[in-house]
C-alpha cells in the first residue's frame, strides 16, 4: 500500500464511506435485537441466506457473469467460511456474553490483524515495523480492554472477548485469500459467491447444532434479521466496493474507526448500553495502533512539522 498515491476522499466518497461505518456498526444493534429469540449460529444463516437474493438481483443487473468453474466456486466456499461463516458465528456467540459497543471495540483490530497476517503471507505486503508497532498497539488496547485478569482468571465475558478477536483473525485470512485467489473476479460476484457458499455451510450446520429455525418470531426480531441482511450485508457490500473504486483501499480503511462510533451510539440510545472508561481507553489505544499502521497520518504530522520549521527558520 502506498499511501502517497492513494485517491482523495471527495463529498462522495466520505458520505459512502459514513453510511457503510452506520450499516456495519448497525449490525452489532441488529444482532443485539435478534439475540433475544435466535441462537447466534442461526442469525449468521439468517444474514447470509437472505442478502443473497438482493446481491443476486444487483448482478443480474449489473450483466455480471456468474462463473461456472467448478474451481472457483470452491474458492469461493473457503472465502465464505473465512469472511462470513466464521467471523460472523463467533460475533454473534461473544454477543451474547458482551455488549455490542465493546464487541465493535475490539473488531476494530481487523485493519491491524490484516496488515500483519497480509506481511507474513503476501510477499508484495511486507512486515514493515510500523505493522509490528501498529499490531503491539492494538494488542496493548485490547490486553487493557480485558483487564489484568484474563491470564489468571477465567471470566466467560473474557472467552466471549477472545472470540470477537478471533472473527477480526479469520476476516484477515479472508483479505488474504481473496486477494490470492480471486483477484480476477468481478467484486460484486465474489460477494455473492461467497454468501451462496456461507448460505450452503450454514444450513447443515445450523439445523445440526440449532435444530430448524424458528420462524415464528416478533416483528421487532425479523426487522433485525431483515437489517442485518439486507443493509449490514447486501448494502455493505455494494458500499464497500464502491468506495475501494472511488477512493482506493487505504481510505476504504478508516471505516475500522468509524463503526464503534455508530454501534456505540445505537447501543447506549435504543438499548441502554454503558461502554466503561476502561473500554474507551482501550480503543483510543487500538485507534493509534490503526494510525501508526495505515502511517498516513504519522506522516502527516512530520511533514506539517518540518513544513513549519522551514517556515520559522530565520
Amino acid at each position: 500500500m502506498t499511501n502517497d498515491s492513494a485517491p482523495s476522499m471527495d463529498l462522495k466518497a466520505t458520505t459512502m464511506l459514513l453510511a457503510l461505518a452506520a450499516v456495519w456498526g448497525g449490525s452489532f444493534f441488529f444482532a443485539e435485537i435478534a439475540l433475544r429469540e435466535v441462537p447466534p449460529m442461526t442469525i449468521t444463516l439468517h444474514r447470509v441466506i437472505w442478502a443473497v437474493p438482493i446481491l443476486a438481483l444487483i448482478v443480474r443487473m449489473k450483466r455480471i457473469v456468474v462463473p461456472r468453474s467448478l474451481h472457483v466456486w470452491g474458492v469461493y466456499l473457503v472465502m465464505g467460511a473465512l469472511n462470513n461463516a466464521i467471523p460472523f458465528s463467533l460475533i454473534f456467540w461473544g454477543q451474547t456474553q458482551i455488549e455490542s459497543g465493546l464487541a465493535s471495540i475490539l473488531n476494530g483490530t481487523t485493519a491491524m490483524f490484516g496488515a500483519v497476517v497480509a506481511g507474513l503471507l503476501l510477499a508484495d505486503e511486507p512486515l514493515t515495523m510500523k505493522k509490528v508497532a501498529g499490531a503491539g498497539l492494538g494488542i496493548a488496547g485490547v490486553a487493557f480492554i480485558m483487564g489484568p485478569g484474563v491470564l489468571t482468571n477465567f471470566d466467560p465475558g473474557n472467552l466471549a472477548q477472545l472470540a470477537i478477536l478471533g472473527a477480526a483473525l479469520s476476516y484477515s485470512l479472508a483479505s488474504v485469500w481473496g486477494k490470492t485467489r480471486l483477484a480476477g473476479q468481478p467484486p460484486l460476484m465474489n460477494a455473492l459467491g461467497m454468501l451462496i457458499a456461507s448460505t450452503l455451510l450454514m444450513i447443515p450446520i445450523v439445523l445440526i447444532f440449532d435444530g430448524p429455525p424458528d420462524l415464528a418470531l416478533s416483528t421487532s426480531v425479523w426487522g433485525a434479521l431483515l437489517g442485518i441482511a439486507a443493509l449490514s450485508t447486501a448494502l455493505g457490500y455494494v458500499l464497500y466496493f464502491a468506495i475501494l473504486a472511488r477512493a482506493g483501499a487505504a481510505n476504504l480503511m478508516l471505516v475500522t474507526l468509524l463503526i464503534p462510533a455508530f454501534a456505540i451510539s445505537l447501543g447506549a440510545f435504543f438499548l441502554g448500553e454503558r461502554i466503561g472508561p476502561e473500554s474507551l481507553v482501550g480503543f483510543a489505544i487500538i485507534a493509534l495502533g490503526f494510525a501508526v499502521t495505515d502511517g498516513r497520518l504519522i506522516s502527516y504530522f512530520f511533514a506539517n512539522s518540518a513544513v513549519k520549521a522551514d517556515i520559522e527558520e530565520p
